[in-house]
């Protein structure tokens, strides 16, 4: 039997019939029924099949006990030959040999189990076909406790990936051993684990190559082990940034980048009516790509990254909204400035002349429409109208440092649905009630919706810009029901916002399109986002400017 990262070798037709191996690492196991199954862990194909003429020699099947198919006696077998062979046969003292052909050293000890009963196996080694085994391995990844109710009663899980120098495997407890084990185990130590229950994985819930899963039981025992050194940490199967343009949706991945930017932590509420902390980062890695990451609830609160650190992240989504973008899941595992050497290499590389460039994102920015566009770049606004953004069949998206000049306070806001996640105009029925034609109700209130005009201006050109509720409160500094307030109540103070947030600079992400109103054909442009100016990287992109236009 193949370890599971083998089946590759099998899949690509290296390893075929009548091939020659080299078999460097195995492991024997033995069934309920008492029948014997070698697994090979590691082997070399050195000379493929398509190299050799068929079959060597005239193999016969191996029959326990047998030498020789026409030596039926067993009374008195020949011991030197079964010596010869490396084949296994009933004794106790033969049985045991396959244990020092797995290890890491010549090592005649493999660690033990804290009962002395059996030796450690790998983890690549396990299926749903053995009975007695024992793993040591580390936890690189805990969840929480998870809890559900349904009409077949309530529950919680909580799940735990592990690893070993063979391989890795996802864990899952429920109920009873959630409450013997979730308190002992702790994430980087390593421990024995044994008489778990193996199945196939369901890969929607795992991104580990492993064909299995396991589950704990009643009989499953999860002691720590103190001698550990030789374990592993996390296993990780980076793939650069610029790659996951080649990759499906939703397929799950491992990345390594340097957090270039990051916004600030924000609050969303589910679907389920439950709030979530949420926060994008941007990582950079040395194809001088950049992709959006999207942590969430406790990651993203205590999230810190102002010194720029090395972010690896195993088992994050990829997602084709906008583009190409990650996020992390809750069974994903990120670490900051992890002790590896891709993460040594990354830091040297972005310290020396990664830190100077701009990064080309293959996130796209969503528009107020929701339509996907182009990669966002850097733009003044001449080159928006020099090079015709917009004019396309998707929308376009940049990024510009400019300053606002002039607000169109008139009509810059509305009255719309209270609905959650509605946004439609209501109409005041003069009854004390306010009806919106789109959830076809009646309201006793509304809310105030910001839809406000503005020109902003570089050194070269204007732009007139829409701003939809999020960019314009982050403009004039105000929420849309205080400033919808103001404007009933006190005039002059409504008009001194708008006078205050004048001549502010920003740096604004648009969404630029053509479109057809009244068989008029324009340029609208949208603000995504507006942020206040990073003069630090502002500056850093300005130098890099100079120089890139210095050796032209």
């Amino acid at each position: 039997m193949l370890a599971t990262q083998l089946n590759p070798m099998v899949e690509q037709n290296i390893l075929a019939t009548n091939c020659i191996c080299l078999i460097k690492r195995n492991v024997l196991n033995v069934l309920k029924d008492g029948r014997r199954v070698v697994i090979i862990v590691d082997l070399e194909v050195v000379k493929s099949a398509d190299d050799v003429d068929g079959k060597i020699g005239d193999p016969t099947p191996y029959v326990e006990g047998q030498t020789k198919p026409q030596q039926p006696s067993v009374s008195n077998p020949p011991a030197r030959p079964f010596q010869q062979r490396n084949t296994y046969n009933s004794d106790a003292s033969v049985s045991r040999a396959p244990s020092k052909d797995f290890g890491r050293k010549p090592n005649p000890s493999l660690p033990n189990t804290p009962g002395g009963s059996s030796k450690v196996v790998p983890i690549a080694s396990l299926n749903p076909y053995q009975s007695k085994w024992t793993i040591r391995a580390r936890v690189t990844n805990k969840s929480s406790i998870r809890t559900w109710s349904n009409s077949r009663g309530d529950g919680k899980l909580f799940s735990m990936e592990i690893v070993d120098e063979s391989g890795e495997i996802r864990v899952t407890g429920f109920n009873e051993q959630v409450d013997k084990y979730y308190s002992l185990i702790e994430i980087s130590k390593v421990y024995y684990i044994s008489k778990g229950t193996l199945k196939i994985a369901n890969k929607q819930y795992t991104s580990l190559k492993n064909d299995y899963e396991m589950t704990l039981n009643s009989d499953t025992s999860i002691i720590p082990c103190d001698d550990a050194q030789d374990v592993p940490m996390v296993q990780f199967d980076f793939i650069s940034i610029a790659e996951l343009e080649n990759k499906d949706k939703d397929s799950v991945v491992d990345v390594i980048g340097i957090c270039k930017s990051f916004d600030e932590v924000s609050k969303i509420t589910t679907k389920a009516n439950r709030e979530v902390s949420k926060r994008t980062v941007n990582l950079m890695d040395m194809s001088g790509k950049v992709v959006t990451a999207t942590l969430w609830g406790e990651e993203a609160e205590k999230f810190d990254g102002s010194t720029q650190p090395v972010l690896a992240i195993k088992g994050a989504r990829l997602s084709d909204f906008g583009g190409r973008s990650l996020s992390v899941l809750f069974s994903s595992t990120m670490m900051l400035n992890p002790d590896i050497p891709e993460a040594y290499k990354l830091r040297g590389w972005f310290d020396a002349e990664g830190h100077a460039m701009e990064g080309q994102s293959v996130s796209e920015m969503k528009g107020g429409s929701g339509a996907s566009g182009g990669n966002t770049s850097w733009k003044t606004l001449s080159e928006v109208k020099a090079e015709n953004l917009g004019h396309g069949e998707k929308a376009d998206y940049f990024t510009c440092v400019a300053t606002i000049v002039f607000l169109r306070k008139e009509n810059c806001m509305y009255q719309a649905c209270p609905s959650q996640d509605c946004n439609k105009k209501v109409v005041d029925q003069q009854n004390g009630l306010f009806r919106c034609e789109k959830c076809d109700r009646e309201f006793p209130n509304f809310k105030y919706r910001l839809i406000l005009s503005a020109n902003i201006a570089d050194f070269g050109d204007n732009q007139w810009v829409t701003c939809f509720q999020e960019s314009a409160e982050a403009i004039l500094g105000q929420n849309a029901g205080y400033l919808g307030e103001l404007r009933d109540s006190n005039e002059q103070a409504f008009e001194e916002v708008f006078q205050n947030a004048n001549f502010t600079t920003y740096t604004f992400r648009n969404r630029v399109k053509l479109e057809t109103y009244n068989d008029e054909s324009r340029i609208k442009a949208t603000v995504v986002d507006a942020k206040p100016v990073d003069h630090k990287e502002y500056s850093k992109r300005l130098i890099m400017n100079i120089r890139k236009h210095a050796t032209q």
